[in-house]
C-alpha cells in the first residue's frame, strides 16, 4: 500500500512537471509568434532605397506627431502632405516587423491621385513601445483611434480611405468592426485568421500550446485573432489584392474575406508575386487595379 502511494505521488509530480513544461513551452513559442524582431526606422528606409526609387520622398513635406491608441497606447504617426492642397487622406498600415517607412512603396501612387498620406508605426513596431502583436485585435482598435484623430485633426468632411499590407491589411479589416467612418479600404495580402496561417507550419497540439501561451502573454487566444469576423456587418467597399504566388498567406484568405463582407468587394491577383511583393512585382498593374476600384466606387 505504501509503495502504491509513493508511485502515485511520483506519477502526480511527473504530470505536474510535464504540464508546467508544456505551459512554459507554449509561453516561449507564443513569444516567438507575438514578439518577432522589428526593423528600425533606419533599416526600413535603407531596404526601400535598395529595392526601388524613393528619391521623390526627399521633397515631401512631413509632420510627425503621436496619437493615443487603444487603452492609451502611444502611436507614432507621420503626415506626408500632398504637394497640391487636398482634402483627400489615406491611412496606410505596414506589415509585420516593418514600420511606417515600409509604406513608401504605396505612397507615391496615392500622392499622384491627390491624397495626403498618414503613415504610422503599428503597435509594438517602429518607435512605439514594445508590446506583443495581437494580429489585428488591438491593432484594429488602435487604427480606429487614428481614424478618429485624423478626422478631428484635418476635418470631419475629408475623404478618408485605408490601405494595408499583410498585418496592416488585417489591422485595417479589423478596424472596420469598430468604425465604418472611412470611404474605402485596399487590403493587400491580409490573413483571414492567424491560426489558419500558423497551422500550415505548426502541428495542432503545438498550436494549441502556443495559443494558451498567447492568452497568458496578452490575454487573447490565437483563435480569437480573426479579422474576417469584423466583416459580417461591413459596408465599406474593399479591394482585396493578393500575390498569386503567395505561399505565406495564401490568396484564399482574401477570397474568404471578400465572400464574408456585407458590402461591395473585389479580389485582384498579381501574377508571379509572392507575399507582400505585388506592388513591386507589377506596379503598373497594381496601380491599374487601385484606380479602377476607386473609379467604380465613384471616388
Amino acid at each position: 500500500m505504501r509503495r502504491k502511494k509513493i508511485i502515485m505521488k511520483i506519477a502526480g509530480i511527473i504530470i505536474i512537471v510535464l504540464l508546467a513544461g508544456a505551459l512554459a513551452a507554449g509561453y516561449v513559442l507564443s513569444g516567438v509568434i507575438l514578439q518577432a524582431n522589428r526593423q528600425t526606422l533606419e533599416e526600413a528606409i535603407a531596404w526601400q532605397k535598395d529595392h526601388y526609387d524613393i528619391s521623390w520622398f526627399d521633397g515631401i513635406d512631413t509632420d510627425e506627431y503621436t496619437v493615443a491608441g487603444y487603452e492609451g497606447y502611444t502611436l507614432h504617426v507621420m503626415l506626408c502632405r500632398n504637394p497640391v492642397m487636398s482634402d483627400k487622406y489615406i491611412i496606410i498600415s505596414h506589415g509585420h516587423t516593418d514600420n511606417r517607412y515600409g509604406d513608401l512603396k504605396y505612397m507615391k501612387m496615392y500622392l499622384d491621385h491627390g491624397f495626403n498620406c498618414v503613415v504610422y508605426d503599428l503597435r509594438g513596431h517602429g518607435e512605439n513601445e514594445k508590446t506583443p502583436c495581437t494580429y489585428g485585435v488591438k491593432e484594429g482598435r488602435d487604427l480606429a483611434c487614428l481614424i478618429e484623430d485624423t478626422r478631428k485633426r484635418y476635418g470631419g468632411d475629408i475623404l478618408l480611405g485605408l490601405h494595408g499590407e499583410s498585418l496592416g491589411s488585417a489591422t485595417s479589416v479589423s478596424a472596420l468592426g469598430v468604425t465604418q467612418d472611412v470611404a474605402f479600404l485596399v487590403a493587400d495580402c491580409g490573413f483571414a485568421d492567424i491560426s489558419g496561417v500558423l497551422a500550415a507550419g505548426l502541428p495542432g497540439p503545438v498550436l494549441k500550446l502556443a495559443s494558451l501561451g498567447a492568452k497568458m502573454r496578452c490575454g487573447i487566444f490565437l483563435g480569437d485573432m480573426r479579422p474576417i469576423d469584423a466583416l459580417a456587418e461591413n459596408e465599406v467597399p474593399i479591394l482585396f489584392i493578393h500575390g498569386a504566388e503567395d505561399r505565406f498567406i495564401p490568396p484564399s484568405n482574401s477570397e474568404r474575406m471578400s465572400a464574408a463582407t456585407k458590402g461591395y468587394s473585389e479580389v485582384r491577383m498579381i501574377p508571379g508575386a509572392g507575399h507582400a511583393e505585388s506592388v513591386l512585382k507589377d506596379p503598373e498593374l497594381y496601380r491599374e487595379y487601385v484606380e479602377a476600384f476607386l473609379s467604380r466606387i465613384e471616388l
